[in-house]
């Protein structure tokens, strides 16, 4: 017995949604506030500038972009913010200070916005398995 595949317009509208997420416009960390980030549903990518790249760092997706990247990723302890814990935990940063400094720094965020959960899901799903970001494949999903 087969696997039945998703069809080809499935497929092709989850690159869509891919390739609108990675070539929005990015936002620096150390210029963002909650106004430029809308309280709707959707999927996110933090990247870091290394060199002369962007490296993903975590792709994530939220019911609520402003709090999960603002008040979360960027302002909350490192129990709501897995970026930093992760940061922390890699030796990168050596407390949640400087991982919130390092994140301000040398990190943007991109964002798409969706409703359905499981597009979500989806998306982000494609999107951590083209891009492997450094942080956020791990045991706890």
């Amino acid at each position: 017995m087969r696997i039945k595949l998703p069809n080809e317009a499935w497929l092709e509208f989850i690159r869509d949604r891919y390739e609108a997420l990675i070539n929005c416009e990015p936002v620096s960390f150390q210029d963002i506030v909650p106004s430029k980030i809308p309280k709707l549903a959707g999927v996110y990518l933090i990247t870091a500038r290394k060199s002369r790249y962007e490296v993903p760092y975590y792709i994530g997706r939220s019911e609520n972009l402003r709090r999960r990247i603002y008040t979360n990723h960027l302002m909350g302890p490192i129990t709501n913010a897995r970026l930093k814990k992760y940061l922390i935990g890699s030796g990168e940063c050596k407390d949640v200070a400087d991982a919130k400094e390092f994140i301000r720094k040398n990190c943007r965020v991109r964002w798409i916005e969706e409703n359905d959960t499981r597009i979500r899901g989806a998306i982000e799903g494609y999107a951590t398995g083209i891009l492997f970001p450094v942080y956020g494949i791990y045991q706890e999903h």
